[in-house]
């Protein structure tokens, strides 16, 4: 007997216990000799009942894309299912989906009362939930946002760390990073990256921008120039160089506005008191500084003179 590739990267016994999974020695390209599933066995391939399985509860896909999926079923019908959906059985008859949901979908569509299944024995929901997930991602088509999505619940409900999911999808750990980066743009964002409006390329050259609002000008830019990736990456550049300069701008407008408060009126008593113009600057924190001016050396031995009284006055 063959064992059967899994394909779900290293480290996968971590979650779910190694299993030997067997395939009849001479397999026909159309499963066409492969006998129905007798509700006993597990981690075998057999045919099992399309209305038996149940949807998968952990499903990364957001959406099916219709124009391919119709080129799915147009495949199936000349050439037959040639990947096996996997389930795992829930009861002596009844099955659910770890991965396959556009080949059950299809083959329900079109029609076909059994299809070919690897039913493999799985103990847990979070085992389930890491073997749908890394399943998919590795084996289904799934878009930019899917597979962030995908990333981000094996770290938040399977507790793994991004070099380990990294290991299991076959991926370094910075392209996991990058994929769950994607998820932080806004939602009208997102929504062009599943619909193929804009790539990954673009969405991640958009997240250096500082908000929300410049990403989605940015965007807009984008649809309306049909701009290129590198466009893109220049146009960021010149938004954050303008954004800096009207930060600076809007950094000293604050101040002044300080100043136009009590901050004025400390540099007049200041003035009285030394006799020279003098400058005060506060930040957003109470800090600052004076600024007290001289225009001689005389002038400057007359305020270090001024210092001294003062100093002497407070001991």
């Amino acid at each position: 007997m063959n064992k059967l590739k899994t394909g779900l990267g290293r480290g996968l016994d971590a979650l779910i216990k190694q299993q030997n999974y067997t395939i009849p020695e001479d397999r026909p390209a159309d499963y066409s000799e492969i006998k129905k599933d007798d509700g006993k066995q597990e981690n075998i391939l057999a045919k099992i009942p399309v209305g038996a399985i149940s949807p998968n509860p952990f499903q990364p896909r957001i959406s099916i894309e219709p124009e391919a999926f119709e080129e799915l079923k147009r495949s199936i019908l000349s050439n037959g299912l040639i990947q096996p959906i996997t389930v795992r059985r829930i009861s002596h008859s009844a099955y659910q989906l770890i991965s396959g949901e556009r080949r059950l979908k299809a083959c329900n569509e079109i029609g076909y009362k059994d299809i070919p299944a690897y039913i493999i024995k799985v103990d847990s929901d979070e085992a389930m939930l890491a073997l749908a997930l890394i399943e998919n991602i590795q084996r289904e088509k799934l878009n930019p946002i899917e597979i962030g999505l995908a990333y981000k619940r094996l770290m938040e409900e399977c507790h793994l760390t991004q070099e380990q999911i990294a290991e299991k999808v076959g991926k370094d750990r910075t392209t996991v990073a990058n994929f769950i980066r994607l998820l932080k743009l806004p939602a009208e964002i997102q929504e062009c990256i599943i619909k193929e409006e804009i790539t990954a390329g673009h969405a991640r050259a958009l997240i250096n921008l500082p908000s929300p609002e410049l990403q989605l000008s940015a965007l807009h830019k984008i649809l309306d120039g049909n701009l290129s990736v590198r466009k893109v990456e220049q146009l960021i550049k010149d938004l954050s160089s303008t954004t800096s300069k009207n930060v600076k701008k809007s950094n000293n407008l604050n101040t002044f506005t300080l100043k136009s408060a009590n901050i004025k009126d400390v540099e007049e008593r200041l003035r009285n008191v030394f006799g020279t113009k003098v400058s005060c600057r506060q930040k957003h924190d109470g800090s600052g500084e004076i600024t007290i001016e001289f225009y001689s050396n005389d002038e400057l031995e007359r305020l270090f003179e001024l210092f001294e009284i003062i100093n002497k006055s407070y001991h």
